[in-house]
């Protein structure tokens, strides 16, 4: 029955992406226009992940979402995240490698939808792209979400955690949103399969941009959301073996 289930969730988004990406070119043309298309896209995957697969969600710390534009700082271990952070936050735009931006139908609408796309294999290129494009995004309107580690990692795993989102949030003078998932758990990266289960996302208080330097405004980050990742870790089929 779990394969069934994935197989229609699967045919579904073929199904739907080329015709929502045709109505996205039109809509581009109107602000945010693309961006609404693309949540819209969005929110219908992570209600068939709800419904016909079983995969759902609970948030902690809701109340902590500020009521203005900000950068949300998230771990990153699963696709899950950019679906369901479009349902949980405000409208916003994520930070991406841009070898996305090939991808047929998928990563010309990251593109249509300004995300932001940098060169990860070029330093000092990538945080000129991140500031850049940053800083039009904000003067937008939209918030900014960044995965601080870079990449998708396994449940239980911590990853280096880059200093690019503490940087734009002293720059663009817009504040950090920790968040923790566990979402490795139940949607394994790269896998064809997401299981059933209850997925937990927290999100943290605001880490205010004036409130140090970039290093410790991101290490302020690091460990509240790695604190958090204890606490939620162990939920899932695919979690991480503790140690005895």
């Amino acid at each position: 029955m779990l394969y069934i289930r994935n197989l229609i969730y699967w045919l579904v988004l073929v199904l739907i992406t080329p015709p929502m990406f045709t109505l996205i070119i039109p809509i581009a043309l109107i602000p945010k226009g693309a961006n609404h298309v693309g949540r819209a896209w969005a929110l219908i995957l992570v209600w068939m992940l709800k419904h016909i697969i079983g995969l759902k969600y609970r948030v902690v710390g809701a109340e902590n979402i500020p009521d203005r534009p900000s950068i949300v700082c998230s771990k990153h271990q699963s696709g899950w995240e950019t679906l369901a952070f479009q349902e949980i936050f405000p409208l916003h735009v994520f930070v991406a490698k841009k070898e996305l931006f090939k991808l047929p139908f998928f990563g010309w609408g990251l593109k249509l939808a300004k995300t932001i796309g940098i060169d990860r294999k070029n330093r000092a290129q990538a945080n000129r792209q991140l500031l850049e494009q940053g800083m039009a995004r904000k003067k937008e309107g939209f918030w900014i979400t960044i995965f601080p580690e870079g990449t998708r990692l396994p449940p239980g795993t911590r990853g280096k955690y880059k200093l690019g989102g503490a940087r734009m949030a002293q720059m663009f003078e817009m504040d950090l949103v920790p968040v923790a998932l566990n979402s490795g758990e139940f949607w394994p990266r790269n896998s064809f399969l997401k299981y059933p289960g209850e997925i937990t996302v927290v999100i943290g208080k605001p880490v205010a941009y004036d409130s140090g330097t970039a290093e410790e405004l991101m290490k302020q980050c690091e460990n509240w959301i790695e604190s958090q990742q204890e606490k939620i870790d162990g939920a899932g089929p695919f979690a991480a073996k503790k140690a005895v």
